[in-house]
Parts: C-alpha cells; structure tokens; sequence
C-alpha cells in the first residue's frame, strides 16, 4: 500500500513585500518605472533602451556579482555603461523618487502593512584595527588604563 500524499496548505498572503523583482517587463518598465528616471538632455545616443539598462542592473543587484563579470547579450552594450546610468540614477533622486511613489501606490491599493515597519537611526562605527602598544607582553587592560 502506498502512502496517501498529504497536501500542503499554503496561505495566501495579502502582502507580497518580500518578493523583490529581478526583472520587469516592458510594460511595467514603461509604466511605473521610466517616468522617474532621469535622462541625459545631451549627449550621443543609446543604442539600447533604458528598459534593458534596467533590467540589467536589476540583474546585478539581485545576483550580487560584480560590475565587471557581467556580461551583457551579444555585446550590445558595456557593464561600464550600465554602472554610469545606474550610478547616475542613484546620485540624481531618480531611485528615491522610483522608491516613495511606489510606497505612495502599494498603501493606495492597501497593499502596504504600516504596521512593521521599522525605523532606526543608529549607526554605528565600525573601528579598524587594534589599539598598538608599545610593548607586545604587556597585559592588554593594564595598557589601555594607562
């Protein structure tokens, strides 16, 4: 006799905060994300679209590889290249103003929990090194009381 399998239940969650994307598609590029990033107003011309730019450094991001192992298709376009537009968008706001309006719609549609949210505004310093003593036998808490 075999064993009856027993389905898992699964529930289903109101809030998919947790899933991050690592890719979009052209229409959701097109529609939550191009209007916040900022273009050159000169300057030569891409010869690919933002949109794989994006996708690109959503790539990065979610694999943690460096900037220069990634090897974009066909050669079309240089990791340099994504590095200075993702560099840029970071610097001029465009990340920070992608982030708050899409804040602004995730609580519009009541898909945002306030509730665990958390704040902290500690930083803390991370020391490099130990203190050198003059002399290596010493006991280290009688030097530092000196």
């Amino acid at each position: 006799m075999k064993p009856k399998k027993q389905k898992l239940k699964t529930k289903l969650r109101n809030t998919c905060y947790n899933k991050l994307p690592t890719r979009v598609t052209q229409n959701e590029f097109n529609q939550f994300v191009k209007p916040y990033l900022r273009k050159p107003h000169h300057g030569p011309q891409l010869k690919i679209s933002y949109y794989k730019i994006f996708n690109y450094v959503l790539f990065v991001l979610h694999t943690g590889i460096q900037w220069k192992n990634l090897q974009p298709c066909r050669g079309e376009i240089s990791w340099q290249t994504i590095y200075h537009h993702h560099n840029r968008w970071s610097k001029d706001g465009s990340y920070q103003s992608l982030f708050e309006s899409s804040v602004e719609v995730l609580n519009k549609l009541g898909k945002l929990d306030l509730s665990i949210l958390h704040g902290d505004g500690i930083n803390v310093v991370a020391k490099k090194g130990a203190k050198k003593l003059d002399t290596a036998d010493i006991n280290t808490k009688r030097a530092i009381k000196s």
